[in-house]
Order: structure tokens, then C-alpha cells, then sequence
């Protein structure tokens, strides 16, 4: 795999942090999760491919566990604000020092600076600093985040984990790790560069919620069907728009134009009801094979049983019979191969990583005696 012998230590955190190590994982890299004795560990269900290692960084001999362990680590990745790593004594500063090579990867909310550095946030915070939530939402009604997605995960754990893959390239170079300051709020809006480039142009005249893409137009959008589904209209350009009202039995010489926005509210209206006439079925065998852009509106588990995706194998199931996504994207020679075993339970690989690092049998029972680290001793079959 594309990072294999790349050693990663995550401190324990909510959804982006643990998603930027999963993706790591997946494509080989050795992602140890530090997590609180006690601690209910991954909530967000992100561990595939991870060892879980129990340590109380309250304790002095516990952040010592940790130093020795970023000692030989290629990546720290930390999901703290501002100045927590730096009172726990563990960080970049003192890290780099006894490893220069080490990446030493921030991923917080507002970034490591300004006025915000130290307030608590989510993704709904953080998107609308952004300047992005102001554009997402239907005419008339409140501006909506998309589920958490845009600011954790796209914008929080995928750009952190660019940030990552960019200093380790750069290092094969200087020899050198660096300080990567992913901020959340910048990665939402550097994801939406589009909406900002283009956002003086035609396609964002109009108010929230009546433009081509954010629901204003009736050829980009959802509608209902007869049996209570969806189907997913994107047919933009003239000659997909031509085959949209092909399959819905309409002429395009007794409609208005296309690009009519005064007529675009009563043609949603004409679209949903011949939609609500057929049942889903119905709508993707009168589709099917053709660029009028229309699909089904699927469920998570119909995604995973859709024949496109089934040929593909763009779905795992793993040893637990859970269903999730195939890292992407799909590599030719060295692809991701995740780990079809279950998440680590929380320590269950204290002892053997305390071994890797050099401490004594001795010194990990008195270190468990102590309660300095601690969790379960089962073995894995990660």
C-alpha cells in the first residue's frame, strides 16, 4: 500500500481527527489512537485499521509513554484547540526536537490563531464563519449545514490528511517535518473555492435558494415520486435538459426557455407533478440509458446493493457484517486495503505498542499497576 512503514500517532478526538486517520490507515500507514483511560473511545465509529493505546496524559509518566512513542513516529495528529498539546508538554516544539522529521498535524475548528483560536465550535460554527452556510439552504427558509459533512470531514479531516500526504512528500526532500495548521472554517471555504470564484457571476445572482444549484431551478433538483421516493434531477445543459423533458412527456417548444427564471417556480410545480405520477421504478426504467441526468435518490443500503456500485466493489462488508464506503479514490498498483476486522477496543494494544517502543515487562506491569495506562489486554486480529 501507498503508506506502508508510515507510523502515525492520533490523539483521541471527535469525527474529523479520527476520519483523517482512518484514511491514512487504509492506505498502510500504522495509526497507533492514544486514547483516555476511561474514555468511552471512538464514538465516531472511525478505527478501522487502528491499535488502541491507554494512557492518562495527566500524569507525567504518561505523557512520557507518549513522547517516546512520537519519538519514532512519522505523524502526531491532534484535534485540540489551541495550547492544549503545548500544557500537556507535548508540543511540536518539544516533539520536533527529539524527532525533526516528525509531521506534527493541528486540526481544530479556527485554526491556531486570532481571536477564535480557543473557542468551541462544530461543524455548523464552523461552516458559517466560513462564509459558506450563507449559500446553502431553499428560498425562504434558513440557511442549513449539510448534515456535518462540509466542515468535519471535507473540509476538517480530508484537507488535514492533503496537508499530511503533501509534508511527507516534501520531506522526502528536506528530510524535515513541519508544523501543518489545518483549520476547519479555511478548509470549508477553500472546498467551496468554486461557490467564492464564481460568486459574482451569473450562477449567484439571484437570492438564496433560486439559482441553478441551490435548489432554485427546476432541473436541479429533487423530486417525489408515487411510491414516496426521490429521484435526483441534474440536467443542466440544453441537451440534457432536452432529454429530461423527452422522458417526461413534455415538449420544449410549448414551454418557456430553459433559463426563464420568472417561469422557473411553476415549472417545478409541473415537474412535480408528473414525478408524483410514476413510482420510483417507474422513473429510472424511463431514464435508464440516457444523459438526461436523472437518478434515483437511494438509501444507504440501497447505494451499497445499486449494480454500479456492486461491479465496482465501491462497498465493503466487514467481518462484523457492517457496511461502509471503499477508500477512495481507487489506486492502480498499490490500493488501499482496510481492514476488514473490527475497531480496536479501547487499549486492547497497550502492552505490545509499549513493547515496540522499548519498555520492559517489568516496567508496563508497573506502569498498569499505577494506572498510568491501562484498557483491555486482548490481542486483535487487526
Amino acid at each position: 500500500m501507498a503508506l506502508r512503514g508510515i507510523s502515525v500517532v492520533e490523539l483521541a478526538g471527535l469525527a474529523p481527527g479520527p476520519f483523517c486517520g482512518m484514511v491514512l490507515a487504509d492506505f498502510g500507514a500504522q495509526v497507533v489512537r492514544v486514547d483516555w483511560p476511561g474514555s468511552l473511545g471512538d464514538v465516531s465509529c472511525l478505527s478501522r485499521g487502528k491499535r488502541s493505546l491507554a494512557v492518562d496524559l495527566k500524569q507525567p509518566r504518561g505523557v512520557a509513554v507518549v513522547r517516546r512513542l512520537c519519538a519514532r513516529a512519522d505523524v502526531v495528529l491532534e484535534p485540540f484547540r489551541h495550547g492544549v498539546m503545548e500544557k500537556l508538554q507535548l508540543g511540536p516544539e518539544i516533539l520536533q526536537k527529539e524527532n525533526p522529521r516528525l509531521i506534527y498535524a493541528r486540526l481544530t475548528g479556527f485554526g491556531q490563531s486570532g481571536r477564535l483560536s480557543k473557542v468551541a465550535g462544530h461543524d455548523i460554527n464552523f461552516l458559517a464563519l466560513s462564509g459558506v452556510l450563507s449559500k446553502i439552504g431553499r428560498s425562504g427558509e434558513s440557511p442549513y449545514a449539510p448534515l456535518n459533512l462540509l466542515a468535519d470531514f471535507g473540509g476538517g479531516g480530508l484537507m488535514c490528511t492533503l496537508g499530511i500526504m503533501l509534508a511527507l512528500f516534501e520531506r522526502t526532500r528536506s528530510g524535515r517535518g513541519q508544523v501543518i495548521d489545518a483549520s476547519m472554517v479555511e478548509g470549508a471555504a477553500y472546498v467551496s473555492s468554486f461557490l467564492w470564484k464564481t460568486s459574482k457571476t451569473a450562477l449567484w445572482q439571484q437570492p438564496r435558494g433560486k439559482n441553478i444549484l441551490d435548489s432554485g431551478a427546476p432541473f436541479y433538483e429533487t423530486y417525489r415520486t408515487a411510491d414516496g421516493g426521490f429521484m435526483a434531477v441534474g440536467a443542466i445543459e440544453p441537451k440534457f435538459y432536452k432529454l429530461l423533458l423527452k422522458g417526461l412527456g413534455l415538449k420544449s417548444d410549448e414551454l418557456p426557455d430553459q433559463m426563464s427564471m420568472t417561469d422557473w417556480p411553476e415549472m417545478k410545480k409541473k415537474f412535480a407533478d408528473i414525478f408524483a405520477k410514476k413510482t420510483r421504478v417507474e422513473w429510472c426504467q424511463i431514464f435508464e440509458g440516457t444523459d438526461a441526468c436523472v437518478t434515483p435518490v437511494l438509501t444507504l443500503e440501497e447505494a451499497s446493493h445499486h449494480d454500479h456500485n456492486r461491479a465496482r466493489g465501491s462497498f465493503l462488508t466487514d467481518a462484523r457484517q457492517g457496511v461502509s464506503p471503499r477508500p477512495a479514490p481507487l489506486l492502480s498498483r498499490t490500493p488501499a486495503v482496510p481492514s476488514l476486522g473490527r475497531d480496536p477496543i479501547l487499549g486492547e494494544h497497550t502492552e505490545e505498542i509499549l513493547k515496540e517502543v522499548g519498555f520492559s515487562q517489568e516496567e508496563i506491569n508497573q506502569l498498569f499497576a499505577d494506572k498510568i495506562v491501562g484498557g483491555s489486554k486482548l490481542r486483535s486480529s487487526l
